[in-house]
């Protein structure tokens, strides 16, 4: 079910029985205290695999619906990607519903924290849109189902960051039998934490940059360091490239975007960059491959996860090398059934689901 008929469905008084039925999903709780002026939802979508893991997102919806449809949307994919990259995890996600740039943090993520705890170890969060991990240590003082906490694991970016680099490594061999990035041109679309960490690795590889960010100093910043070069807004779709990394915001990918694009790859670390699916199908028939967007970035959850495991920085690192390999399964898979490789991602996720069950 897609996005669309999901908040359609649920405005229009479909059984939320039959939706949570119909996408999987475990357990979804509504939490209030108005005390504190606090409004949440914990969507649990599975535990196959492990203790559902997933980020806390902070968010002002337009209607109470929309704020059910991301949760469950959202937790459904943290499924797929924790399935893909091979974490003993499940799939969940939490919504608080508000004004994120609220000073009254504390009491609104206690209480958070406390609804957290009464679910007995089934979900744990971690930081998301909205939220920061001083945010995560006032969930602390009420659960210890939280990580990304300040002290410990910390900013995931540099993890996340080198997980995307291996996934253009892997999308490179399977398109030019080479890891070698030595003289390729890569576009990357948003210069932040993730957008700067893949910069200095792709620089570091013999790669050319060409990028852009709707905050110039951080275009600038990403330049000075790798000699990149700068272009403006929507000028990086027509970058004369090799490689296309979005690193910024999603659905990015659609109808008015992919006929601009001069690129043979298409992988980076943004979520849902694909506005539809049907725009999977299109890279393919112009013969653009794609690295999936949730596999290519999974070394942020792999972060997480080292935390709650207790790994030391390195290990995690390490752990994000292997979605290479991970990348080549699904472009094996695509080609071997003659698929998108966006379908062969959740394919090998729903392998390893039922190796599971």
């Amino acid at each position: 079910m897609g996005n669309h008929e999901l908040s359609t469905g649920l405005r229009t008084g479909m059984n939320l029985f039959d939706t949570l039925a119909s996408m999987g999903h475990e357990e979804v709780v509504m939490c209030s205290d108005p005390s504190v002026g606090y409004r949440g939802i914990l969507a649990v979508h599975s535990t196959k695999l492990g203790p559902a893991l997933g980020g806390t997102r902070f968010w002002h919806y337009a209607t109470d619906e929309d704020a059910i449809t991301d949760a469950l949307r959202l937790s459904r994919g943290m499924t797929y990607k924790n399935a893909v990259a091979g974490l003993p995890l499940g799939g969940g996600k939490s919504i608080i519903i508000g004004d994120n740039k609220t000073q009254n943090r504390e009491a609104i993520f206690r209480a958070h924290g406390r609804f957290i705890e009464s679910l007995g170890g089934r979900y744990i969060t971690a930081e998301d849109v909205g939220t920061s991990t001083k945010d995560m240590d006032y969930v602390h003082m009420e659960t210890a189902h939280v990580a990304g906490l300040a002290e410990k694991s910390g900013d995931p970016s540099p993890v996340t960051a080198h997980g995307v680099f291996r996934a253009v490594q892997a999308s490179a061999h399977c398109l030019w039998g080479t890891n070698s990035l030595e003289g390729k041109t890569v576009s990357i679309q948003g210069c932040g934490n993730v957008g700067r960490h893949l910069a200095e690795e792709l620089h570091e590889a013999g790669a050319k940059l060409i990028v852009s960010d709707i905050d110039s100093a951080k275009a600038s910043r990403v330049a000075k360091l790798t000699g990149a070069k700068i272009v403006e807004g929507d000028a990086i779709f027509e970058a004369e490239a090799d490689i296309f990394s979005p690193c910024a915001l999603g659905g990015i990918i659609n109808d008015t975007t992919i006929p601009k694009l001069k690129v043979k790859i298409v992988a980076g670390g943004a979520n849902n960059q694909l506005l539809e699916e049907r725009h999977g199908d299109e890279l393919q028939r112009r013969g653009i491959l794609y690295a999936p967007d949730y596999v290519a970035n999974a070394g942020g959850v792999i972060n997480v996860y080292g935390e709650v495991a207790g790994w030391d920085a390195r290990r995690a690192l390490d752990k994000a090398d292997d979605i290479y390999d991970t990348v080549l399964k699904i472009f094996d898979i695509a080609e071997s059934q003659h698929i998108p490789t966006y379908e062969a991602a959740d394919r090998l996720a729903e392998q390893r689901l039922a190796a599971a069950r």
